[in-house]
């Protein structure tokens, strides 16, 4: 018999324990070692069997062991010491508070958040990014509010059959055996936030709250009885369904999130929040429920669009046209036609935002980009890559001048490295925080480092031998006996792990199996590959993928040096990270907008093995890894994939290979282990979540607060006046023209030093010139006649004669080499964050 609902019934603590309920309702646990520690010992089997979830071991451990760790005065003592720890951790000044003119409180929305595997609500790098964003802002005490959706079924879990296919299951999750606790008001019933859906139904969500250290997380959940029964499965899955079901989705994040931090605060008492950041266009929705709100209060469509803008952030993390979520625009304007959804928000407005050339098209990352005034990719070469796939959105802008930055990722430092390294650091270096060591001291010598590298190398064994037999007693009944020999501690190993969508190109390691087995089995430099990943469960050919690597490990010749590990998340992870000498990651370039499996690995002195693409384009050095050669990207696929495959296995075989086995008289690998030392210095810092915050708030997040309150001030007169300017620029700007451009110092070759002296005749029309920024551009020359490295210089109103305005400047040469020069015409407002902010250009002939 099948259950028909969950429920979890909590161990009654004894009231000398009773501290070890706020150490496990705060996620804070999740990436603090001791507080870890300390549940491991309370029942190290309840720990490994509950998943390392300390709300379900507590669950699992007995009443008679409770009362003995009550009894137990040193244990009673640390449980007291850590909660003691906790509370000065929540309560203490951190670097934000050091700030000025910072926000006051920020919203980050997100569709997942991967904060540990015992709250499942994440399926890949995005979520997990996101999770991370919120540990680096409770450690740095940003007053970030997390909101997400709480999906009954979270993900799916993954299960590897005998024949190698990926199969998945649901199950249930039961909120009340999480780390989370229902917002509530005075009479303690649940606060439920509503959206009204076209066929007069309503929708509503309660509103669960996780503690990820500082920071709360607002989860919107569905499945309420409140709901009539086809709505209450609205949050069932992490990206079921499609078509309506995925809009629903979206719409509760976005509108009903923003109802939920209005809930929340009215509740807490805490400051609604000044800037939104919506990480990808999933979000985008929040926008709109923002400006009802301010329409509400007086403020016109158009006026209350440019309050919205100059307090949202927007993050894309696509570098493919496909991976943007598209809707059916008559599906859009179904849900917003009645008025009902967002009073005040009409539809014809809504799919303005979002409007592609195909009118029958509503476009979330057009949303996204037309709700926030900023907005930036997550790597330097993914904002390059932006600027180019959206260009369209500016017209006439180079893709310098698209209005798209970057902030490379980062990834939890604390969550991320084992244990052993941060004993290491600990013990020998006397710091806690293992980026901030000094990994090149004498005081730590190679023998040591590489003794720490082998203990986590030898726990990834472990594991895989452990998961490995699980999955064979579960498909065949028992286990082979081989699997002790699965995997050698002593043997090079490389990781891979990551989802299968087809551009991360899961099987190139088989291109030619004949090389692999050779790699594998090498009988005095032999290699072991450990890998994982999950396949959407509608990307069949993601799964035969996964089916095709699967049969290959089967191979008895091959089987004790390959394996892939079923189920991958965080808590695998965490182990298979640090136990990899080696991080192998082969997408398409440049189809991987970050790739941030390669950075937790390097937190742990791993080496990169890898295609230049991008967090790894912008911080390979030689010393840190490899780089795999990129084929041009014009040869057709399977040409590709045979070029780079050849230069993977070359590169294996005659420089990891070599390098890692190259042994000195005491046995130990010294340029090797020079290579970790200098990953954990120069990599440690650069790729830790504390400098993506911190470039967040500096780049986006304070420059974000501060155009608000300014857009606002004065009963939002900023706003009303910029709306009507707009209106206005817009209207008359296509009156605007270069009549033609005069230049004085060039008739002879000018030298660096020398002045030129720059005059543009420019007609206006109904515009002045304080509406305007009129400027030269140059650059280097390019072949076909484009310009590079583009610099631009404001000329300065001079007078009018007739209808055209004269502008000019005297603009000092430099620079040598060759250079050529353009003239243009931008709208120019202090409330404009960029000059391509309207997308409006005037260029000279």
């Amino acid at each position: 018999m099948k259950a028909i609902r969950t429920f979890t019934v909590r161990s009654s603590l004894p009231e000398s324990l009773r501290p070890l309920e706020a150490l496990a309702t705060n996620l804070r646990w999740s990436w603090h070692e001791p507080t870890r520690e300390l549940f491991r010992e309370v029942s190290p089997d309840a720990w490994l069997g509950a998943g390392h979830d300390p709300i379900q071991m507590l669950g699992r451990v007995g009443q008679d062991r409770l009362a003995e760790l009550a009894a137990d005065e040193a244990f009673v003592a640390r449980v007291h010491g850590l909660a003691q720890g906790l509370e000065d951790y929540l309560s203490e000044a951190r670097w934000y508070q050091s700030l000025e003119a910072a926000p006051r409180s920020i919203g980050y929305f997100s569709p997942e958040f991967g904060i540990t595997s015992a709250l499942p609500q994440y399926s890949g790098g995005l979520g997990i990014l996101a999770g991370d964003h919120l540990k680096a802002a409770s450690d740095l005490g940003i007053p970030i509010v997390g909101v997400g959706l709480f999906y009954q079924s979270g993900y799916f879990r993954q299960a590897i059959s005998s024949e190698g296919w990926q199969q998945e299951s649901y199950p249930v999750l039961d909120p009340d055996g999480l780390p989370l606790t229902v917002l509530r008001d005075d009479a303690g019933a649940p606060v439920l936030v509503s959206l009204a859906l076209p066929g007069h139904r309503t929708l509503h969500a309660r509103i669960w709250e996780a503690r990820v250290g500082r920071v709360p997380l607002l989860l919107l959940d569905t499945n309420v009885r409140e709901n009539a029964p086809e709505l209450r499965g609205v949050a069932d899955r992490l990206y079921g369904g499609g078509g309506e079901h995925r809009l629903v989705q979206e719409l509760l994040l976005g509108i009903g999130g923003v109802r939920a931090l209005a809930a929340y605060a009215e509740r807490t008492g805490r400051e609604l929040p000044e800037v939104f950041h919506s990480n990808e266009g999933h979000a985008g929705f929040l926008g709109l429920e923002r400006i009802g709100r301010l329409v509400a209060q007086g403020l016109a469509f158009d006026e209350a669009l440019r309050v919205v803008r100059a307090g949202t952030v927007f993050t894309t993390h696509t570098p493919v046209p496909a991976g943007i979520d598209r809707f059916d625009a008559a599906l859009v304007r179904a849900h917003f036609a009645s008025g009902e959804l967002v009073p005040g928000v009409h539809a014809d407005d809504v799919l303005a935002l979002g409007a592609e050339d195909d009118a029958a098209v509503f476009n979330m990352a057009r949303l996204g980009f037309a709700l926030a005034q900023r907005a930036n990719g997550v790597s330097r070469l993914h904002g390059r890559v932006s600027r180019e796939m959206f260009g369209a959105l500016w017209p006439g802008f180079d893709g310098e001048d698209v209005p798209i930055g970057s902030v490379t990722n980062g990834v939890h430092a604390a969550t991320w490295t084992s244990p052993h390294l941060k004993r290491l650091a600990a013990d020998v270096l006397g710091v806690g925080d293992t980026t901030k060591a000094d990994w090149g001291s004498e005081a730590l010598g190679d023998d040591r480092l590489w003794s720490v590298r082998r203990d986590m190398r030898a726990q990834l064994v472990e594991e895989a031998r452990r998961r490995t037999r699980a999955q064979h007693e579960r498909n065949q009944g028992t286990a082979p006996g081989w699997i002790d020999r699965l995997l050698d501690p002593d043997v090079l190993t490389i990781g891979f792990a990551r989802r299968v969508p087809t551009y991360k190109r899961l099987t190139l390691m088989l291109h030619d199996r004949e090389r692999l087995r050779a790699l594998l089995t090498h009988p005095e430099r032999p290699v072991q590959l450990v890998i994982a990943g999950k396949s959407h469960p509608a990307d069949e050919q993601g799964k035969q993928l996964i089916q095709e690597l699967v049969r290959f490990s089967q191979d008895p010749a091959v089987r004790e040096r390959i394996v892939f590990l079923e189920d991958y998340d965080i808590s695998m992870a965490k182990t298979l990270y640090p136990g990899c000498d080696v991080w192998l990651n082969n997408p398409l370039r440049p189809l991987e907008a970050c790739g941030t499996s390669g950075m937790k690995a390097a937190l742990n002195g791993s080496l990169n093995l890898s295609i230049l693409d991008g967090w790894w384009d912008e911080h390979h050095d030689g010393q840190n890894g490899w780089a795999i050669p990129s084929a041009n990207e014009r040869v057709d696929a399977a040409t590709r994939d045979a070029l780079e495959a050849t230069a993977l296995y070359e590169l294996v075989e005659h420089q990891v290979a070599p390098r890692f086995y190259d042994r000195d008289e005491g046995g130990l690998p010294r340029t090797w282990i020079r290579s970790i030392r200098h990953t954990l210095e120069a990599l440690g810092p650069e790729l830790s979540a504390e400098r993506m915050l911190q470039q967040y708030v500096r780049d986006l997040y304070a420059p974000a607060a501060v155009a608000e309150r300014a857009i606002a001030a004065d009963d939002f007169a900023a706003a009303r006046e910029l709306a009507a300017w707009t209106a206005r620029v817009r209207a008359g700007f296509g009156d605007v023209r270069v009549l033609h451009v005069e230049i004085d110092g060039v008739d002879r070759t000018p030298v660096v030093g020398d002045v030129i002296d720059v005059r543009a005749f420019v007609e206006l029309g109904s515009l002045a010139p304080e509406d305007v920024r009129v400027e030269v551009v140059s650059g280097r020359m390019g072949e076909s006649g484009e310009l590079h490295d583009t610099e631009p210089h404001l000329l300065r109103h001079e007078g009018a004669a007739a209808s055209a305005h004269r502008f000019a400047a005297a603009l000092p040469v430099g620079r040598a080499g060759t250079f050529g020069y353009g003239v243009r015409v931008v709208p120019s407002h202090p409330h404009l964050a960029t000059v391509a902010e309207l997308g409006l250009v005037a260029l000279a002939g």
